[in-house]
């Protein structure tokens, strides 16, 4: 199975590089956020307290996202592999994915880095916010994330790296060409 970790701070394009790694190599696609965005909107009880924990720009618990992750990973029947979009975030989570995906085994494929620089991410992200309402995508909240991306999620790099499933892509350019990129990097496995 191919299963990719998608990665980049908030605004880096991994959803829209998602849904086109999905269609091409027919895979499973598991983006947290529309996991929880779901709950939130259903109005669960983890629904309500993964928006606590958003509304102030914090990432949810890692048991929470590891239940739910495994959760949904089970559920996917003759798949060709998973794309994991928003996870893992920290160097606890990748080491519970690792796990989780070696009790069933499965490893991580490669982890594609989707870079961008500050400045972009912030622009893309407000005009996600006009454009669909999202309330994390306003300015106060985006400083909030982009700090906690590099305090506790830019140090996976160096974890992937170190694990032999790093891959920098450049996160600037044409939805086309980042993904020709992507592509690259994934047919050399």
């Amino acid at each position: 199975m191919l299963n990719i970790v998608i990665f980049g701070a908030p605004g880096s394009g991994k959803g829209t590089q998602s849904a086109r790694i999905v269609e091409k190599y027919g895979l499973n696609h598991i983006s947290t956020g529309d996991v929880l965005r779901a709950e939130i909107k259903n109005g669960t009880e983890l629904g309500k307290t993964a928006k606590g924990y958003i509304d102030n720009g914090q990432l949810i618990p890692d048991a929470l996202m590891i239940d739910i992750l495994a959760s949904v990973f089970d559920s996917f029947k003759d798949s060709k592999g998973v794309i994991f979009d928003g996870f893992p975030r920290t160097i606890a989570q990748a080491e519970a994915l690792k796990e989780m995906l070696k009790v069933r085994g499965q490893e991580v494929s490669i982890m594609l880095d989707l870079e961008v620089p500050e400045d972009e991410l912030m622009t893309r992200l407000i005009k996600r916010g006009q454009e669909s309402g999202r309330a994390d995508d306003n300015e106060e909240t985006i400083k909030k994330r982009l700090v906690v991306y590099h305090s506790q999620t830019a140090p996976l790099i160096d974890w992937y790296k170190n694990d032999g499933k790093y891959c920098h892509i450049n996160g600037l350019g044409t939805m086309e060409g980042i993904f020709a990129d992507i592509c690259a990097a994934v047919d050399k496995l």
